[in-house]
């Protein structure tokens, strides 16, 4: 400022300082164009420093700035790392499930398939015991047929016989005439089975009774066989046959009384499952459900690998009441 005061510039030595008048001295005022440039230069100093003060400053701080925010991207990007495992984690977890659940749908379909072929296999089974004993019925019948065919072979042999025998004459008293007997033509053999007799017959006409639904005739059938022929191995069968009937007839006290007749005739019956399961029936038809149940869970306990212990499962299991 002081240099230039003391040495104007060219443009300045070609104009003289103006004199103030009043005065004896003059005065020396600087033109206003050169006070103008240097105020100008001195901005543009003055710009230049604080703007390098300010892009020092922006240097430093944003040196720092950015090791603080590489280290909240790092933090970031470990929380986002987080989160996806979280995520995948959780996906895992619901994967797992809906597979358990297809799982457990497929195991349930799995033991209703199950348990449908189980009842069918049962079903089968009680099937198969009808027809075995049809089967050893029919085996019991043609037996007594062949004996009896056999008796009646020895019977009409021994016809014969006596009628190729020449007649034995009878002494005779006077005046009394010999009488002798006419001997049968040939091929004539009087002898007349009784058909009531014969066992397998009779049992055969009141089974058929039953399945007719003439059930009075089967009843009187039966216990005309227990009477006539109560130690043949049909005689449990036909006094089983007797409380079925009446069961049939829903006379269930009647046909309670008729199976208890067969379980303490014949305790190594094999109808004796049979009876207690129908006796079981009869109580629950007469309304006393916990009687009947005392007698379907003896079958079960007593008979567990019978047929009718899988039938007094099925009742129970329908009375909700749970058997092992």
């Amino acid at each position: 400022m002081r240099a230039l005061a003391k040495s104007p510039s060219p443009a300045a030595s070609r104009h003289p300082l103006p004199v103030a008048r009043g005065e004896g001295q003059p005065v020396a005022l600087l033109p206003a164009r050169g006070e103008k440039v240097a105020e100008g230069r001195m901005r543009g100093v003055i710009k230049i420093a604080i703007s390098s003060a300010l892009l020092f400053a922006t240097a430093c701080v944003s040196g720092s700035d950015i090791q603080k925010l590489q280290s909240q991207i790092s933090d970031l990007q470990d929380q986002v790392a987080a989160l996806k495992r979280t995520a995948s984690s959780k996906e895992e977890v619901q994967n797992v499930n809906a597979k358990i659940a297809e799982q457990t749908q497929t195991l349930l379909k799995s033991n209703a398939t199950l348990v449908t072929k189980v009842d069918s296999i049962e079903d089968r089974m009680n099937n198969t015991q009808g027809s075995v004993e049809q089967t050893n019925y029919r085996v019991d019948r043609l037996v007594q047929q062949l004996t009896q065919t056999q008796h009646d072979v020895e019977e009409l042999r021994a016809a014969i016989t006596r009628a190729a025998a020449p007649p034995t004459p009878a002494s005779a008293t006077p005046g009394t005439a010999v009488i002798t007997p006419a001997p049968p033509s040939a091929g004539e053999v009087n002898v007349v089975p009784d058909a009531t007799e014969n066992p397998s017959t009779l049992y055969q006409t009141a089974y058929r009774d039953y399945q007719r639904g003439n059930y009075d005739l089967a009843i009187a059938g039966f216990r005309d066989f227990v009477t006539k022929f109560s130690k043949s191995d049909l005689a449990d069968n036909a006094a089983y046959w007797v409380g079925e009937s009446l069961y049939s007839q829903k006379k269930y006290n009647d046909a309670i009384a008729q199976f208890d007749k067969v379980v303490n005739d014949y305790p190594n019956s094999d109808k004796v499952p049979s009876a207690l399961l129908k006796k079981g029936y009869a109580y629950i038809a007469l309304g006393e459900k916990a009687q009947g149940i005392v007698q379907l869970q003896y079958v079960v306990h007593e008979h567990p690998r019978s047929p009718e212990a899988a039938k007094a499962r099925d009742e129970l299991k329908k009375l909700g009441v749970e058997t092992r």
